[in-house]
């Protein structure tokens, strides 16, 4: 497989491929889900690791794993692993979320990350390419999936953040509550104020009681139509040398 690297700060650069690459959705989320020091984390169908490798721009961080049913997924984040120096830091697993009691004990994390397939089987323009289509269409992966998956893998009182589309909403916060992560925190992504949200991201806390904090949308960009300063936050480092990509 062909790869190419792309920039994430002075000290971490990941490969990307035709097969495996990442947008702005795991980026968000990988803000979001505000890791700890101290927390022994996962992230599920983790494409080309982009969430690990965003986490691992903190030098202090560590005590990070995830998995993905795609050897070539797998491949991928090893090879950023070699470049990068940091397999005392990730683990990457070949693992199926459907049958993680077969690599993982039960509550084993403390926090479980996920940016899952989109679109539910037979709707859509069907993706081309098996990678393609895994990563966008719930062939292997559904909402139910990943939140069952999570349940099970995370501590008592531990966290699963997620993302997906606004008109998942229901489906989403309602799958999480059914398998006893209740929803904690929610907030709409748009790309300027005054449109519609194209993304949510929602926080799950296992074992919590009710009690839903709805942040302030999240704006891509601004009036000028250049990137927020929350986004030039997120993104951080990243930013640097790429003005014509995310400014």
């Amino acid at each position: 497989m062909s790869y190419t690297f792309e920039r994430l700060s002075d000290d971490i650069k990941i490969a990307v491929s035709a097969e495996h690459t990442f947008g702005t959705d795991a980026v968000l989320l990988a803000d979001f889900a505000k890791i700890r020091h101290r927390d022994r984390a996962l992230d599920m169908g983790t494409g080309c690791g982009i969430i690990p490798f965003l986490w691992l721009r903190d030098k202090e961080q560590g005590n990070i794993h995830c998995l993905d049913i795609q050897e070539n997924a797998i491949a991928q984040v090893n090879e950023s692993q070699r470049v990068n120096s940091t397999s005392d830091r990730l683990t990457a697993h070949l693992c199926d979320l459907r049958k993680i009691n077969e690599e993982f004990s039960a509550e084993s994390f403390t926090l479980v990350t996920m940016n899952p397939p989109y679109k539910p089987v037979n709707t859509g323009i069907k993706s081309s390419g098996e990678s393609a289509l895994i990563a966008r269409h719930e062939v292997t992966c559904s909402v139910e999936d990943a939140v069952k998956a999570a349940a099970y893998a995370l501590t008592y009182g531990g966290r699963l953040c997620m993302c997906h589309r606004p008109e998942r909403l229901v489906d989403v916060l309602s799958t999480m509550r059914e398998y006893k992560i209740e929803p904690k925190r929610l907030r709409f992504v748009c790309d300027r104020a005054g449109e519609a949200p194209f993304l949510f991201l929602v926080e799950g806390k296992k074992g919590a009681k009710p009690f839903l904090k709805v942040e302030a949308d999240l704006l891509l960009k601004n009036a000028e139509s250049k990137f927020s300063e929350e986004m030039l936050r997120i993104y951080g480092s990243y930013a640097d040398g790429y003005e014509d990509k995310v400014r």
